[in-house]
């Protein structure tokens, strides 16, 4: 019994360690440089070479060591904000304290940095530069309308950009891919201030929906899902496989019916499935660099 009790409080942190990093969200940026490695660095057929590789290891690790801190240092400063949006998911001060939070947050970027250093000056000058974004993101700019959207969308880009720095090999194909994850990011960060409108009216947040309305917001929206499909539609375009080019198409039809379903939603519970929704097309835009 004592044993089981004393496990409680480092289970608890635990938890709260991978609440706060959004831990499903780095198993995504994991697999999407590995299959970025594997399927468009190519060849396919060195598969294992990449698996076993412990410069693709340490690239990976690097990139989800601060985007973890970037989760970390964002929830530290929107603690305030999160107890009115979602206030069971309150990590900061609740399960693990401030103090905690910001060591781990600061041990993360060391090492991910540290690591990018060691694969590659470039490689470890963006990364910097990530660490220092993502920092500047939780601080500033997100309260800002468009500006803190943006910055996100740009930096899950660069997860799949910095593939293509290390590896220099079908750079056009790896933007491309890079490109997709961004408009679709934008679409996400906006739908998720959507659903986080009344915490973040009440802390002086200049977000698009604040500052524009939901209204006019989602003709933005609208705008940036019809350049997603475009998208697509050029990426169809662009491969030879009869196969990737049919996923492509695929692909448009849940993002007219996120559309549909956009146009008509208009409350916190249905914001967040669109969010939700957003992240598996991301998934699917994925999994479909395994057909090249």
């Amino acid at each position: 019994m004592e044993a089981s009790l004393s496990s409680r409080p480092l289970l608890s942190a635990f938890t709260g360690l991978l609440l706060i990093t959004r831990f499903p969200n780095l198993l995504l940026v994991g697999l999407t440089q590995y299959l970025t490695a594997i399927f468009l660095v190519g060849p396919r057929s060195d598969w294992f070479s990449y698996l076993s590789s412990p410069k693709l290891f340490l690239l990976s690790s690097s990139t989800i060591l601060i985007a973890a801190a970037g989760y970390i240092i964002n929830d530290y400063y929107d603690v305030k904000i999160d107890y009115i949006n979602k206030p069971d998911r309150v990590v900061v001060g609740k399960v693990l304290k401030r103090r905690v939070v910001m060591a781990v947050h600061t041990l993360f970027n060391v090492l991910g940095i540290g690591m990018a250093f060691w694969l590659s000056p470039e490689v470890g000058l963006l990364t910097l530069l990530a660490a220092v974004w993502l920092w500047l993101y939780s601080n500033l700019l997100k309260r800002l309308p468009f500006v803190g959207n943006f910055s996100v969308a740009v930096l899950t880009g660069l997860t799949v950009c910095v593939v293509a720095l290390y590896y220099q090999q079908n750079t056009d194909l790896i933007y491309t891919y890079a490109l997709f994850a961004f408009v679709l990011s934008l679409v996400r960060e906006i739908v998720k201030d959507m659903e986080d409108l009344r915490g973040d009216l009440a802390f002086g947040c200049k977000t698009l929906p604040i500052v524009w309305g939901i209204r006019r917001t989602k003709w933005i929206q609208y705008l940036l899902l019809a350049s997603l499909i475009l998208l697509l539609v050029l990426m169809a375009g662009k491969v030879e496989q009869a196969l990737l080019k049919s996923v492509f198409f695929l692909l448009i039809l849940p993002i007219v019916y996120f559309t549909a379903r956009l146009a008509v939603a208009d409350s916190r519970s249905e914001f967040a499935w669109l969010s939700s929704f957003s992240k598996w097309i991301m998934l699917a835009g994925v999994l479909s660099m395994m057909l090249y």
